[in-house]
């Protein structure tokens, strides 16, 4: 297990599923992506399935084939994380165990997003019962706000359930970021699980604080300039990471919105890259959103160069 967390860390972006206007997934299109982050982009690791993937949209038989072409693709080169997106512990076990066997690092999984929350107790024993039954590695992607789960609690879970080794922690919550940090350490945990940042606007002062990499959507929009920002803040090098910083907040202003992965697939187009379109009900990106997408690149390259 040791091994597995070792290798998670640095900039993991959490790419789009590329669907074609049908619906359909275009699996050349996705392995172009696979390799572009990799080859190109110089990423540390790739996350599929989650909110950027529109994970919630797929099937059981799509995640595994969407899992599947990513791992092969990549070849071994970075770890592979496999998000979950369901409504029971079974669904949860039963998709996991889908994708089991095809080499992912770990599973990426949300509490259970409909409405009616599940006590702190209940929480507990259903990430326990998705590390037990499936044997794969489980970062809690802490996203839902419905059901949402504090520090304190999270801290408990990474602490007393074997096989829970991480928090990606979202929802714009830095001061949970934080107290997570802080907590892990108190409880004498920190060398053996991951906190990994999806605060996308503030990744500079996560990077800072110590966080252990990000899963994150505005990697996928801007993957160059995320790993520039990453290797100068492990260089003490603010000079160069602050300016990444303001250009990243402006390009996640421009595609911060309900239709997120639509706007991160219009930044991939403005840099020659095909994510294909959203799946239904979700919008594609507007004009006025295209319009500031692109001028917010347009004003990123030029640091990044």
């Amino acid at each position: 297990m040791s091994s597995t967390i070792d290798k998670i860390r640095g900039i993991i972006p959490p790419l789009v599923t590329p669907f074609r206007e049908d619906g359909t997934i275009d699996e050349q299109a996705h392995r172009a992506e696979v390799r572009y982050m990799v080859e190109r982009a110089g990423v540390h690791g790739l996350a599929v399935c989650g909110s950027t993937g529109e994970g919630h949209t797929l099937s059981t038989d799509e995640t595994r084939r969407i899992v599947g072409c990513t791992v092969e693709e990549v070849k071994g080169r970075v770890p592979v994380i496999a998000g979950i997106i369901t409504d029971s512990t079974q669904s949860t076990i039963d998709r996991a165990k889908a994708v089991a066997g095809l080499g992912v690092a770990a599973l990426q999984v949300t509490p259970v997003h409909y409405v009616f929350r599940p006590d702190d107790d209940s929480m507990v024993r259903h990430f326990g019962a998705i590390a037990d039954q499936t044997g794969i590695p489980v970062i809690i992607y802490n996203v839902v706000p419905w059901s949402y789960l504090l520090p304190p609690l999270l801290v408990r879970i990474l602490r007393d359930v074997d096989g829970v080794i991480g928090v990606k922690q979202s929802a714009s919550d830095m001061k949970a970021l934080a107290d997570l940090l802080l907590l892990s350490e108190e409880a004498g945990i920190r060398d053996r699980v991951r906190i990994l940042s999806a605060v996308d606007a503030l990744l500079y002062p996560s990077f800072r604080l110590g966080s252990d990499g990000a899963v994150a959507a505005i990697l996928s929009a801007a993957p160059e300039a995320c790993v520039a920002m990453w290797e100068a803040v492990h260089k003490g090098d603010d000079a160069a990471a602050l300016p990444l910083h303001k250009n990243l907040l402006r390009l996640w202003n421009a595609i911060d919105a309900p239709n997120l992965p639509a706007n991160v697939r219009a930044a991939m187009r403005t840099q020659g890259r095909m994510g294909g379109v959203p799946r239904p009900p979700m919008p594609a990106s507007s004009n006025a959103q295209e319009v500031n997408i692109q001028a917010a690149i347009a004003a990123l390259q030029p640091v990044v160069a």
